[in-house]
């Protein structure tokens, strides 16, 4: 054979064998941390779910047949009613990326505009009603233009507002409380939210329930089955995205904090209905909870990611946990201090989840 031949064969054989070796990969098997990993970056809302499960566990063994009892299950339901109603607002806000620290103050500004007018102004008690969710609209319209148009960020505008809605907050009641006598006597129906009915084994619940989970259904809808719902989840994800894509950014955010701020309204009909009067000092930690149960129930803070499920269990799971610790004794210090851990431990595992992506 020439020495051609032989160069030539033995070029083939480099290049069969440098084939062979460039095309030869070691596959691993992702491991069981990457797979859950990878589970819970495609289900988030499982996480809230397990958190849920592990607590009733914990207070079932810990405080014996009284946490199953019915009537401390409804009662679990009613406590979380108005940091759930919150929690839907703020969840909207949130998954724009964004946060409104005024929804707990625009909940309180809005009750004392319809108890005040109605019971102290003597105006019909539907037009007070009507006003009431008017100021909240306009208060979260408020937040959105300074957001959008303006381009504050949402922490400095809402953490302003909160301060600007907590001084009307006293100028408006002028730091008086309505009575629930008062009320009962001349608008009752600010309080029917408040009413109660037995749905058997010593269970009671409130419409103000019944009304959380019919605004978390309208608002699951918009979310997930309307244009607009894939707006606020793009806007969130990627504004700049979102924009080339055609979305009116502007226009979507105004929307979601003009919407939260009528969610936060209903939330102060809520809270009327709850507590029976009307106070300047109610809810003074509903906000800082309705962020715990938007947190806890695994919307992240980043945007873009999260749902109304995850919210509203979130709530329960601060319900069940400040429930279940007051049954077995603990003291309120150490109930706040649980709150706090599961705070952080949520924002961890979605910093955790958020690493997948990237």
């Amino acid at each position: 054979m020439s020495d051609d031949g032989v160069g030539s064969a033995t070029a083939e054989r480099g290049l069969v064998g440098s084939s062979q070796t460039l095309a030869s990969f070691d596959e691993h098997a992702p491991s069981l941390l990457r797979r859950v990993q990878g589970f819970l970056h495609a289900f988030p809302t499982a996480i809230p779910f397990i958190v849920l499960g592990i607590g009733i566990l914990i207070f079932s063994l810990a405080a014996g047949g009284r946490f199953f009892a019915p009537f401390n299950l409804s009662l679990v339901l009613q406590q979380v009613t108005i940091i759930g109603v919150l929690g839907i607002a703020q969840t909207l806000v949130i998954l724009t990326a964004g946060i409104d620290l005024s929804v707990g103050a625009i909940m309180i500004l809005s009750s004392i505009v319809m108890g005040r007018l109605a019971v102290v102004a003597g105006v019909p008690v539907e037009i007070a009603f009507l006003l009431g969710l008017v100021t909240g609209f306009l208060c979260g319209m408020i937040n959105g233009l300074l957001v959008a148009v303006v381009k504050l960020p949402p922490f400095i505008v809402t953490l302003g507002t909160w301060s600007i809605y907590g001084a009307l907050v006293i100028f408006v009641s002028r730091s008086e409380t309505i009575r629930s006598q008062d009320i009962e006597a001349v608008a009752p129906w600010l309080q029917w939210l408040g009413s109660k009915f037995r749905i058997g084994g010593g269970a009671v619940l409130t419409y103000g329930s019944i009304l959380m989970i019919v605004i978390a259904i309208g608002v699951w809808y918009l979310l997930n089955r309307t244009p607009f719902g894939r707006h606020v989840y793009a806007t969130g994800d990627d504004p700049e995205a979102a924009r080339l894509a055609g979305i009116n950014t502007k226009r979507t955010l105004i929307a979601v904090y003009a919407l939260a701020g009528l969610i936060c309204a209903v939330a102060g009909w809520v809270t009327i209905g709850r507590i029976g009067a009307v106070s300047p000092l109610a809810g003074q930690n509903a906000n800082l909870d309705a962020i715990t149960a938007v947190v806890i129930g695994g919307t992240s803070l980043f945007g873009g990611r999260g749902s109304l499920v995850g919210t509203l269990v979130g709530a329960l799971i601060v319900g069940v946990f400040r429930n279940g610790l007051a049954l077995i004794g603990v003291d309120v210090l150490w109930q706040e201090f649980t709150v706090g851990l599961l705070i952080i431990l949520a924002v961890t595992i979605d910093q955790w989840i958020r690493k997948i992506s990237a």
